[in-house]
C-alpha cells in the first residue's frame, strides 16, 4: 500500500509540474505572438539542460523571448552584446590587482548569470566566440589557473545573424554542436503582426511574473530524464544518426553528442506534451531543431530542408513500420 501511495503521489506532482509548464508556455506565448511553436521548443531546451542558438533577422523578437523565459521562470539573466571588439575577459570576467590586499582578485563577469543572452554571436571575433566553449560544456570558467563554477541552472540563448550579413564571422561546427537546439522564429503572420501593432503602448505585456521556482525547474528537468525510451525509439534515433554517417549527402554527420542531445529533446518534448513515455512522433518533432545546425554544410547543394527531409524519408518508414 505504501509503495502504491508513493507512485500515485509521484505521479501527482509530474501531472503538477507539467500543467505548470504548459501555463508558461501559454504565458510566454502572449509576448512572443504567433510563435507558440518556438516558445515550446525553447521551454523544451531549457528543460533538457541545453543551450538554444537562435538564428533569424534583426527585430524579430530574440531578446523578447530570452527576457520572458527569465522572467516566467524567475531566473536573473544579463544580455552581452558581441562585437568586432569584444573581448574575452568582457565575456568571462578578469582578476584585477588589489594594492591593499597584494593579491589578485577575481571580478566575474557577465556570463554569471542564469540565463546568459550572447546577442549577435557571430559578429565577435572567433577568439571572444570561442570564450563560450568551456563555460557551455563544463558549466565553469578557468582564469588564470583557477576554475569557477557557474549558477545552476546555467542556459545560453544565443543570436545570430544570417551569415551573408556584413560584419559576421561563421561559427564553427565545433560551437555549433555545443548547441542543443537551434530554431528560426520567422516572421509574423499578418494577424499576430496587426495584434503586435495594437499593443505596442501596453508595458503589461512584456512584464511577466514568475510563475515556476527553480525548484520547480530542477524537478522538471529531473523527471524529464525519468521519461520512459523504448529500445524502438532508441533505434529509430540511431538509425537517423547512422543514416548522416553512411551517406555522402552529409558532410557533416550526427555525433555521438548530438544522438544525446536527440534523446535529451525528446525525452523533454514527451514531458512537455503531457506524458511519461516517448513516441516516434516526439523525435519527428525536435529533429529539426537538433539536427539542422550539426548537419549543415557548405559542401553539399541540399538546403537544410531537403537534407532532413531525405533523412526523415529514409529512417521513419522502418521505424514505424516496428512499433505498429
Amino acid at each position: 500500500m505504501l509503495v502504491v501511495y508513493a507512485l500515485t503521489r509521484l505521479n501527482q506532482n509530474v501531472d503538477h509540474m507539467q500543467y505548470l509548464f504548459s501555463a508558461a508556455v501559454s504565458k510566454i506565448s502572449q509576448v512572443l505572438i504567433g510563435k507558440q511553436r518556438q516558445v515550446e521548443l525553447a521551454v523544451t531546451c531549457l528543460l533538457a539542460n541545453g543551450h538554444l542558438l537562435i538564428e533569424d533577422l534583426p527585430g524579430m523578437g530574440k531578446t523578447t523571448l530570452s527576457h520572458a523565459l527569465a522572467n516566467v521562470f524567475g531566473l536573473a539573466d544579463t544580455r552581452i552584446q558581441f562585437t568586432s571588439d569584444l573581448l574575452p575577459a568582457d565575456v568571462l570576467g578578469v582578476s584585477i590587482f588589489d594594492q591593499s590586499a597584494q593579491s589578485f582578485s577575481f571580478h566575474q563577469g557577465p556570463v554569471f548569470n542564469q540565463i546568459v543572452l550572447a546577442d549577435e554571436i557571430n559578429r565577435a571575433s572567433p577568439k571572444s566566440q570561442s570564450a563560450l566553449l568551456e563555460a557551455m560544456e563544463e558549466r565553469q570558467v578557468s582564469i588564470d589557473g583557477k576554475t569557477y563554477p557557474l549558477p545552476r541552472p546555467f542556459f545560453v540563448i544565443a543570436t545570430q545573424n544570417p551569415s551573408y550579413q556584413s560584419g559576421t564571422y561563421p561559427l564553427p561546427e565545433s560551437q555549433l554542436d555545443r548547441f542543443l537546439m537551434r530554431i528560426v522564429l520567422g516572421y509574423p503572420n499578418v494577424a499576430a503582426e496587426k495584434r503586435m501593432l495594437l499593443e505596442q503602448y501596453d508595458d503589461t505585456r512584456h512584464t511577466t511574473e514568475p510563475m515556476l521556482t527553480i525548484t520547480d525547474l530542477f524537478a522538471a528537468q529531473k523527471a524529464c530524464q525519468d521519461i520512459h525510451v523504448s529500445d524502438a525509439v532508441i533505434g529509430y534515433i540511431l538509425r537517423l544518426a547512422n543514416h548522416t554517417r553512411n551517406e555522402p549527402e552529409f558532410p557533416n554527420a550526427l555525433s555521438p553528442r548530438a544522438t544525446k542531445a536527440l534523446l535529451r529533446a525528446t525525452r523533454a518534448w514527451a514531458f512537455l506534451q503531457g506524458r511519461d513515455f516517448a513516441i516516434p512522433e516526439d523525435v519527428q518533432a525536435i529533429l529539426p531543431s537538433v539536427a539542422e545546425h550539426r548537419l549543415r554544410s557548405e559542401l553539399t547543394d541540399l538546403s537544410d530542408d531537403q537534407m532532413l527531409s531525405e533523412l526523415l524519408i529514409d529512417a521513419v518508414n522502418p521505424i514505424i513500420a516496428q512499433t505498429s
